[in-house]
């Protein structure tokens, strides 16, 4: 009698657990692979806005949301595009990511938009993925790196660097953001000692930072990932000695590399997407009620990206990934009442009664006419053992 009502037990909680899982979210990021120390964040904080949607009570009547995890790689296509061809079959709304331009491209082109899929990234930043045939599917709440490039470089002429040497990682975003970054640097009147790449995966960058080092300069820039060959020009660099400040991209800001490299980066700095404004502060509550280190790259844009998916829902009142696609850029760009993170609740709410808002969110929201974030940037420095934000650029 008590195994046929444990049998019980579970049927009906694995049955009311299926009911109140209404709705299917993909969640596409990098859980492997050169960005890994970084994303966990980024998921948590999706994660944060689905569940406060869910627990609203508010979206489509009540309904909720199941999360979809799978692993983009952040470099192999292939894997990629597999990854998101089983979570597409899974029967998902919509997907926040991909995560690295090279597979978030490949991810939209060959799976998601055929589909008929929203995607919003929040953190491929190529300027590539800009002129994307996406017939009106693919979002991004990063800034493309068309004016990355220009802030990392107006950074550098501000901290009086003359000469810089760049090695950046041979995919998309490496090469879109050094491109930007080198012109960038040359308008403010810096010489350009050499341009390089450098391949991810290997266990020493000895030889690429011996070109570096024979082109000299005041600094190198490393475009890249921190988890990855990144780190290894650094650690290669510090080792012969050749470079002792380096030019950080957004990939490279993280704290496992301030814990790698400890006060060796005292001379270093960088820039990521990111915001001081009034949203930044009120999601650093909300996320650290929640557990979650905002501090990191993309963990704002992750829950927006999120967020903007569920007010999109509310907005077309439907879960149909068509309605989701028309109604991301009008919650996103307003006009009407301005909606923080914390407040979905509230959002969605006001949509249900017909009401517009205009989500705000933890990074200041707005798009451009092709759906991608205008954005600001966060001036970085290692101070304390920690990357600081100087100041929003």
């Amino acid at each position: 009698m008590k195994k046929l009502f444990i049998a019980a037990f579970m049927f009906v909680s694995i049955f009311g657990t299926k009911v109140m899982a209404d709705i299917k979210m993909g969640i596409i990021l990098g859980f492997t692979g050169p960005i890994e120390s970084l994303t966990p964040a980024m998921a948590a904080s999706a994660e944060l806005a689905f569940k406060e949607a869910s627990d609203s009570g508010s979206l489509l009547g009540g309904k909720k949301i199941e999360v979809v995890r799978a692993d983009s790689t952040c470099v192999d296509s292939a894997a990629a595009t597999a990854a998101a061809e089983g979570v597409i079959s899974q029967g998902v709304a919509a997907i926040m990511g991909a995560d690295c331009s090279g597979v978030t491209g490949a991810i939209a082109s060959n799976v998601a938009v055929p589909n008929g899929v929203v995607m919003i990234s929040p953190s491929a930043t190529s300027p590539g993925l800009t002129t994307l045939d996406d017939n009106g599917y693919f979002f991004r709440t990063a800034p493309s790196d068309a004016r990355g490039g220009q802030i990392l470089a107006d950074i550098t002429k501000d901290r009086r660097i003359k000469s810089v040497a760049i090695s950046y990682t041979n995919n998309d975003y490496g090469k879109g953001l050094a491109d930007v970054y080198e012109a960038a640097v040359k308008a403010h009147g810096i010489k350009v000692t050499t341009v390089a790449a450098h391949e991810d995966g290997k266990a020493d960058y000895s030889s690429e930072v011996a070109t570096l080092a024979s082109a000299g300069g005041d600094a190198v820039a490393v475009i890249g990932y921190l988890d990855q060959g990144g780190k290894g020009i650094i650690q290669a660099s510090l080792d012969s000695g050749a470079f002792d400040t380096f030019v950080l991209s957004d990939g490279m800001i993280g704290q496992s590399l301030v814990d790698a490299f400890g006060k060796d980066l005292k001379k270093s700095f960088g820039s990521m997407p990111g915001s001081t404004g009034k949203g930044a502060g009120v999601f650093a509550k909300v996320a650290s009620a929640a557990g979650i280190d905002s501090s990191g790259p993309y963990t704002s844009e992750s829950y927006d990206a999120a967020a903007l998916i569920v007010l999109a829902m509310q907005a077309g009142n439907s879960a149909d990934r068509a309605s989701i696609a028309k109604n991301v850029m009008d919650v996103a760009n307003g006009p009407g009442t301005k909606i923080y993170p914390g407040e979905l609740k509230k959002g969605l709410d006001l949509l249900a009664k017909g009401k517009k808002v205009d989500y705000e969110g933890a990074t200041g929201v707005t798009f451009t006419n092709v759906g991608e974030a205008e954005g600001s940037f966060l001036e970085q420095e290692v101070k304390g053992g920690k990357f600081k934000t100087k100041k929003q650029r």
